[in-house]
């Protein structure tokens, strides 16, 4: 079993991300920014539990701090599926296509890995949007000597957002299916709606208490 790339050294990563292979590639950094933004929030959460001056919302940050590492666990188990997803997809691509019968195989197969393909990121989107809903609460009552690092936290999150929006409109730009390529809009533009200004908001927050 090939090693996971969230098991490699941070500079085989950037250099397998580097070449001319076709994954790790956009999509695996839109999960990556989601990950590391999920873990700085983890980091503020768990500096925050077991501090008496927090004292009156450890509950809280213990609830946070749940939902942080799950997001983090699923957002790095998002980047590996990105990979074998598009790795699926390139290999799709080079189907002979030299007869009729062959053309349609290859239609067909490419139809339905163009949509596993889009639907990964659009999941690392989703789990972004998720990561950036728990900033504010953490800004609010997180360890405030560590506050900065929820500003870093969403500008990753929302970085991964709209990262992993591109990777899913490049592949519906490719599918035939023309009512899921509608579907995967609306979700798309529901989940990007607003989070330009509520990442705006959580910076301000985040840099009134520095």
């Amino acid at each position: 079993m090939p090693e996971k790339l969230t098991e490699k050294p941070v500079k085989s990563f950037l250099d397998e991300l580097a070449s001319s292979a076709p994954a790790p590639g956009g999509g695996s950094v839109a999960a990556l920014a989601g990950a590391l933004g999920a873990a700085l929030i983890s980091m503020v959460n768990n500096l925050t539990v077991g501090k008496e001056k927090y004292a009156s919302v450890q509950d809280d940050i213990s609830a946070l701090l749940k939902k942080s590492e799950s997001l983090r666990k699923k957002l790095s188990d998002l980047l590996e599926e990105d990979v074998t997803a598009y790795t699926k997809l390139s290999q799709t691509m080079k189907m002979p296509r030299d007869t009729e019968e062959q053309k349609t195989a290859r239609a067909k197969a490419m139809d339905r890995d163009l949509k596993a393909a889009a639907d990964v990121p659009l999941r690392v989107a989703e789990a972004c949007v998720t990561v950036m809903e728990l900033c504010r609460p953490v800004a609010e009552k997180g360890n405030v000597n560590a506050v900065s690092d929820v500003g870093v936290g969403i500008l990753m999150a929302e970085a991964g957002l709209r990262s992993a929006a591109l990777n899913v409109l490049i592949n519906l730009g490719w599918i035939k299916d023309t009512q899921y390529v509608s579907e995967t809009r609306k979700k798309l533009d529901a989940l990007l709606k607003g989070k330009p200004a509520l990442r705006d908001e959580i910076y301000e927050l985040v840099a009134s208490k520095l």
